[in-house]
């Protein structure tokens, strides 16, 4: 949470996230009062409570932002000076930080404290913004990120491309379907929520594994080396991201997409992996779809993790989900 600075986190993302008709179940609100994105056990109950401080939050929403912002990290802190779970700025929490468990002490490095006034504080910029015209969900996340001035000013979400994409990127998470409790389903929430959490590391050649970003290799087809940088290229993601699901997959897109059953157009749901090239020994790239026509990946070198639309290329092979594999990577 940046409230106190215009345009500094480092989302990466490009594409605008169209949510209002958002994954497969879009008759369903879409932003769900019930909590069904995966977060740790320690914080279940904590998001629960908070997000249901006031009608713009629920806990979807608030579990979103916080894996937007630090990835449910307590002891994240972010190169602008935001600390904590919720990325307060300092000035921020001074004037809205919370004693959350009763302790005696305004703690922004406890959860228990950082949360609820993380909720606390998208209500009270909710109101600061409720005369503004268009989504008011959208103006209190755009105002949580770059500050209520700047949503008054503007009339709504202001034109800063991490603004929106922050906006739609939350939205995005939280609008995932509530109610599945399979595997699968599960499953597919951890894997968006672990792909989410990487938006805006670097993109490496040949980098990343299941336990995270790593230096690549040389070279890419344009000859870019990934040796001097720690990040992922778009399978070292998915692999990442499916590991922490517990499937491990192979290491190259074409070998994903040999792993997963293809999923008929229409039939696609978050989770599944979008393809893309002109046969399956021909995939060149894979993405996280999220839903709305949209997808996390690692799109190329000198780009970071972020969210894209299906068709920021135009050599769409196939969507296709992976079958389980409990195994250790192969």
């Amino acid at each position: 949470m940046r409230a106190s600075t215009a345009v500094t986190i480092g989302v990466g993302a490009t594409a605008a996230v169209v949510v209002a008709a958002l994954v497969q179940g879009a008759g369903d609100s879409p932003l769900s009062t019930a909590l069904s994105l995966a977060v740790p056990t320690a914080y279940k109950s904590l998001i629960e409570d908070a997000g249901k401080t006031c009608p713009e939050v629920t806990p979807n929403l608030l579990a979103a932002l916080l894996t937007q912002e630090s990835g449910f990290n307590p002891k994240a802190h972010s190169p602008v000076g935001a600390d904590g779970i919720a990325q307060f700025m300092p000035s921020t929490w001074e004037t809205h930080g919370i004693d959350g468990n009763g302790d005696g002490k305004r703690n922004v490095w406890d959860p228990e404290d950082a949360i609820p006034s993380a909720a606390g504080y998208l209500c009270d910029i909710a109101d600061d913004v409720k005369n503004v015209p268009g989504d008011k969900q959208s103006n209190m996340l755009a105002a949580y990120n770059a500050g209520s001035n700047k949503v008054l000013e503007y009339g709504g979400v202001p034109p800063y491309k991490e603004t929106q994409n922050y906006v739609r990127s939350i939205q995005a998470l939280a609008s995932q379907p509530s109610g599945g409790k399979t595997a699968t389903t599960t499953q597919a929430a951890t894997v968006i929520n672990a792909a989410s959490g990487r938006i805006g590391t670097p993109y490496s050649w040949g980098g990343g594994n299941a336990n995270g970003p790593s230096t690549g290799g040389c070279c890419s087809p344009a000859g870019s080396s990934g040796a001097s940088i720690t990040g992922f290229d778009c399978s070292g993601l998915v692999l990442y991201a499916y590991a922490k699901a517990g499937i491990y997959l192979p290491r190259t897109a074409a070998e994903q997409y040999a792993a997963s059953e293809p999923v008929k157009p229409g039939q696609q749901r978050p989770g599944d992996l979008v393809f893309y090239g002109d046969s399956p020994k021909g995939i060149h790239h894979v993405g996280i779809y999220i839903g709305g026509g949209y997808m996390i990946d690692a799109a190329r070198p000198g780009t970071k993790v972020r969210v894209d639309p299906l068709d920021a290329l135009t050599d769409l092979y196939a969507m296709a989900r992976p079958l389980p594999r409990h195994n250790k990577e192969i």
